[in-house]
């Protein structure tokens, strides 16, 4: 396999496989607050900010599987992210390891890549943007 190989074919594929794998870890904590599975003791009241936290982590989630509308909604995400690492687990400790924050900064740096990168292969934005493409006759 050749360097070109792994640019023009596995480079997008691994791409869309780190975008899915993530939107569904991701997708499982707003499963846990919202839906309670899986099963947790914590269950944030309607409107409080844990709450919305959940619901951007569902359908967050939900649309980044699907690589639909990935770039705002990975940007959304990515300040979620890094706003829930300030105000959760930095006051705690300066060290990721001690605060809990490790995942944090992790779904933020990753969502921020899939900004500037895209949804990858197997995507439906792919989808619309291979269909405008051909409808354009280019």
């Amino acid at each position: 396999m050749t360097t070109r190989q792994l640019e023009t074919i596995w480079a997008p594929r691994m791409l869309g496989i780190l975008r899915i794998m993530t939107a569904l870890l991701f997708l499982a904590h707003g499963s846990q607050k919202l839906l309670g599975f899986p099963a947790s003791e914590f269950s944030p009241a309607v409107f409080t900010l844990p709450w919305v936290a959940g619901v951007l982590e569902l359908f967050g989630g939900a649309l980044l599987v699907l690589g639909l509308f990935t770039r705002p909604v990975a940007f959304v995400l990515s300040g979620m992210m890094a706003v829930a690492y300030f105000m959760v687990h930095a006051p705690q400790s300066f060290f990721p390891p001690l605060n809990g924050g490790d995942a944090a900064i992790l779904f933020s740096f990753v969502f921020l890549y899939i900004v500037a990168a895209g949804p990858g292969a197997w995507s439906v934005d792919a989808l619309r943007n291979r269909r405008l493409t051909v409808s354009e006759g280019i």
